[in-house]
């Protein structure tokens, strides 16, 4: 939105950078003040032409490099970086002797409200004395180096600028990923949950970690956690795989244990999901049960109302893949009182670098004994919090 009282024309006329405004078929609009002081040109005689045609070549070549800059930007809608160019320019008090002068222009867009480029705005640098440093006896080839030297580090910020708009791009396709396989959880009937990812810095938001939060048909509640090896799209390539796996098998096995076996299998047949650890767990609200198995997997923790913390660490095994034959996994069953919070985490919640992994356990049983039993979306704020910026995370607190 515009800001009332802001005279924009008077901000362009005044500008210190030298500028032009080009309409879509490179025909000059407007030149600043700053231009026509550059150029030794007024503005009548700018305005309306063509602008090769105000700034005529001998040497077609020589505005080769900038006509391609133009139409990137009219093709792609992106600002452009040109090369340096050379147009010499009639000295004022000396009609008919020409000076020497080199330039160098960047052009962007102006975009219309359906995207479009409705104009251009030219801005010109003059690098002339850059160009001639060394003094006037400097030989051709010591300018030309000069002149290609300074075209480089041009190209290198254009492709800098480049590479941080794929870079977004990338970042809205993989957030849009990560939310189509970690979606919300469904709301239980019984209890509360809520759930918290952070991926490792640096991972473009996306990561091998995954929670699934679901109501079984038969009344109870199934709950998830794994941790892919890896960072990154391939990591979470592989994450979705899993995650979907596990989801429709614990719908149709007898219990935790059954529904890692397949994913066990599973996971042998899948490039990147060996080592992955899981725990499964299953919510009997009516019985005030928790049946679990994990798969290599940090061990759930289990708060009681009076600031108890049990780690559900009875039933554990070999990572995705370990053995090297297949056996059956083991299942482990807990009682709960109302009120409990169980919380499901990945390593990145409880590791340090140097640091033992009984330290960070103790620090979970810890913030649980004394926060426990605060609101669900809150503890799982300051849960996540917890946890290490280089290594991804996911947390499910679910309170009984």
């Amino acid at each position: 939105m515009r800001e009332p009282g802001i005279d924009y024309h008077a901000i362009f006329e005044a500008s210190p950078s030298a500028m032009l405004v080009l309409n879509s078929v490179l025909v000059i609009l407007d030149a600043n003040r700053s231009y026509q002081n550059l150029v030794a040109r007024n503005r009548d005689e700018l305005i309306g032409q063509y602008v090769f045609d105000a700034f005529p070549q001998e040497d077609e070549s020589e505005m080769e490099d900038l006509k391609a800059s133009l139409r990137r930007v009219l093709d792609s809608h992106d600002q452009d970086v040109a090369g340096p160019i050379r147009h010499d320019l009639e000295e004022p008090d000396r009609p008919g002797v020409f000076a020497e002068r080199y330039w160098s222009p960047i052009n962007a867009p102006v975009l219309d409200s359906d995207g479009q480029v409705a104009l251009i705005v030219h801005r010109l640098e003059e690098i002339t004395d850059l160009v001639r440093a060394g003094g006037p006896d400097a030989d051709h080839r010591r300018r030309q180096m000069k002149l290609e030297l300074y075209a480089r580090s041009r190209e290198l910020q254009q492709v800098n600028e480049r590479l941080r708009q794929t870079n977004a791009r990338e970042r809205q396709i993989a957030l849009a990923l990560q939310d189509s396989m970690l979606p919300a959880p469904q709301a239980l009937a019984h209890h509360q949950a809520a759930v918290r990812y952070r991926p490792a810095v640096h991972a473009l938001n996306v990561c091998g970690d995954w929670y699934d939060v679901t109501q079984l048909p038969n009344g109870k509640y199934a709950v998830a956690v794994g941790d892919v090896v890896g960072h990154g799209l391939a990591a979470a390539g592989v994450m979705g795989q899993l995650r979907s796996a596990l989801s429709a098998a614990i719908r149709v096995v007898g219990g935790p244990a059954s529904a890692l076996d397949g994913l066990d299998l599973y996971a042998r047949s899948v490039d990147g999901a060996l080592s992955t650890t899981a725990v499964q767990t299953i919510i009997a609200w009516a019985d005030h049960r928790i049946t679990y198995s994990s798969a290599g997997h940090p061990p759930p923790a289990l708060a009681d109302p009076d600031g108890t913390v049990r780690f559900l660490d009875q039933a554990t095994d070999p990572p995705l893949g370990a053995s090297i034959e297949h056996t059956p996994r083991p299942q482990a069953s807990i009682t709960y009182t109302d009120g409990a919070t169980l919380v499901l985490y990945t390593d990145g919640l409880i590791e340090r670098r140097g640091e033992d992994i009984d330290q960070g356990l103790q620090r979970l049983a810890d913030h649980l004994t004394h926060h426990g039993n605060g609101e669900v979306e809150a503890l799982a704020d300051a849960l996540i919090d917890l946890s290490s910026a280089t290594d991804d995370t996911a947390v499910v607190v679910v309170r009984l």
